[in-house]
Parts: C-alpha cells; sequence; structure tokens
C-alpha cells in the first residue's frame, strides 16, 4: 500500500458514500494511514508479548529493536517518509532515549525485562516510540495537507520546545513547571488553526485541540505497553491503566516533536491567517 492507494480510496469513498460518512470514513483511514509507523510498533509489541518465550535465542526487546529498524528503513525505501523527515525523526529518537536512560535512574518507570541492544539499561526499541510521534506528525502534514496558520515567530516555539524538553529532567530537582508550560502552549497556540483536509473542502481545529486529541492516542498507546508489560510504573495500580499524568506529559512532548518536525515543514506555518481554497 502507498499514499497514491490512500488516494485511490479516498476517491471511491466520495464517490460511493454520502458526503459526511465518506469524510468520516476517509478520516480515520488517513490518521491510521499516518499513524501507520506507531501501529506496527505496537503490533510488534502485542505479538511478540503473546508469542515470546524465555528460552529463544533472541530476546523480545532485541527481536523488537531489529523490527524497528527494518520497519524504518522500508519507510524510507518505500518513500512513505522523505529523507529529510527521517532526520529530524532521528532527532527525537536521540532526545527519547536521552530522556529515557535518565527518567530509568530516577525510578520512573521500568523495563522488567533484559536484552543485549541497550544503552543505559533502557532497550533500543524504545527511541523508536518517541520517533512514530515524529513520523505520525510528518506524515499527518503530509497525507491531509495541512497549514498551520497564524504561526508564531519559530523562535519563540523553538524556547518553548526547549523549556518542555528541559523540564522533565528539572522537575526532580527543583519545581515542576509543567502547569506553566500547559498555559504556555495555549497563550502561543489558542489562535493557530490546523487546515487539513480530510476530501475536498478545508477543515479546521485549533492547534491546542490537535494535540489534546493526539494525546490520547499516545496514551491508549502508553497503556498497550504496560499492558503488555514492556514497560511498568511504579505507581500503576492493581488495574494497570497508566496514570492520568502520563497523558499530560505526552500532551508537552508532542509540542517538542511538533517544533522538531517544523524544522523541515516550514512551508506549511504561516504567521498569517489562511483560509484554503477547495481543492479538484
Amino acid at each position: 500500500m502507498s499514499d497514491t492507494s490512500v488516494t485511490y480510496l479516498e476517491r471511491t469513498l466520495t464517490t460511493h458514500l454520502p458526503r459526511g460518512l465518506a469524510e468520516a470514513a476517509i478520516c480515520v483511514l488517513k490518521i491510521g494511514w499516518a499513524a501507520l509507523f506507531g501501529i506496527m510498533i505496537l503490533c510488534a509489541i502485542i505479538f511478540t508479548r503473546v508469542i515470546w518465550q524465555d528460552h529463544w535465542a533472541l530476546a523480545r526487546y532485541d527481536a523488537l529493536v531489529v523490527f524497528a529498524v527494518v520497519t524504518q528503513a522500508i519507510f524510507i525505501w518505500r518513500k512513505l517518509e522523505t529523507l529529510e523527515e527521517a532526520k529530524v525523526i532521528l532527532i527525537f529518537h536521540i532526545s527519547g532515549t536521552l530522556m529515557e536512560i535518565f527518567k530509568l535512574s530516577q525510578g520512573s518507570w521500568d523495563y522488567p525485562d533484559q536484552g543485549i541492544l541497550e544503552v543505559g539499561g533502557v532497550p533500543l526499541f524504545s527511541g523508536f516510540m518517541y520517533a512514530s510521534v515524529g513520523s505520525f506528525i510528518a506524515r499527518s502534514i503530509r497525507i491531509f495537507r495541512m497549514e498551520f496558520a497564524p504561526y508564531p515567530p519559530f523562535w519563540i516555539t523553538f524556547i518553548l520546545a526547549a523549556a518542555i524538553y528541559v523540564n522533565f529532567y528539572t522537575l526532580h530537582y527543583t519545581y515542576d513547571i509543567r502547569w506553566i508550560l500547559f498555559a504556555a502552549t495555549l497563550v502561543l497556540f489558542l489562535r493557530t488553526r490546523i487546515w487539513f483536509f480530510i476530501a475536498k473542502t478545508p477543515r479546521w481545529i485549533p492547534l491546542p485541540l490537535g494535540a489534546f486529541l493526539s494525546a490520547i492516542l499516545l496514551w491508549i498507546a502508553e497503556n498497550v505497553g504496560t499492558f503488555t508489560q514492556t514497560w511498568t510504573y511504579a505507581a500503576q495500580g492493581d488495574i494497570g491503566f497508566v496514570d492520568a499524568s502520563k497523558f499530560g506529559s505526552w500532551y508537552l512532548l508532542l509540542y517538542v516533536s511538533f517544533v522538531t518536525v517544523s524544522l523541515v515543514v516550514r512551508d506549511a506555518m504561516s504567521p498569517h491567517p489562511v483560509s484554503p481554497r477547495e481543492v479538484d
């Protein structure tokens, strides 16, 4: 399947279904296609949890690393991600892995299994979970033909992203300023609309709402990881649901990923309000 195949399905659904139902189906299809990398990683996590045996020569965590590397290579080979997108996603992969190492040392969470392909006790596949967020954002911008307007000055967004990232470290030693950062995302981006195309007609939502909805998907993905005991949180509780505070963490991390991806999609950001025209 390719982006061209998605376009063909989009045209087919538009032709054979009522407009509202067609747009709903196309929206789900495009979101799933944009999130393909993350979905494949989650499927691999579930599948390996079900079938893996402790006595096998290859550890489960190491198998996930191999799967993630091969999947990333296929994405680039099949041009599901551009090389420029992949470079930026790599940055988020590295920064995510560094934060994992630090958080693991602080006892924020744990990886109960063992593997060879790890750094500082962190299995290397974990970085691909962060990379999948960058992949989702980059592919969504392209697949939905997104435009962001009015977009704040880039330098301010970089300062916000840096402050969010640094706070994940400093909160262990000083005051956690996440509530200030939550407010900052609203002040900075509340006027910013995400213009996107489900079909021919442009639609829009406020950027913070888009981040909120995306954080819900990531919180669900977090629960997949904990229910399969791929990683665990000490304060998780008997039911196993990830604490709601992690939802807020992902909401903030989305801005770090988004600002990072903006390095290669600046044409999609406009400092002035825009209203894209309906397309053929």
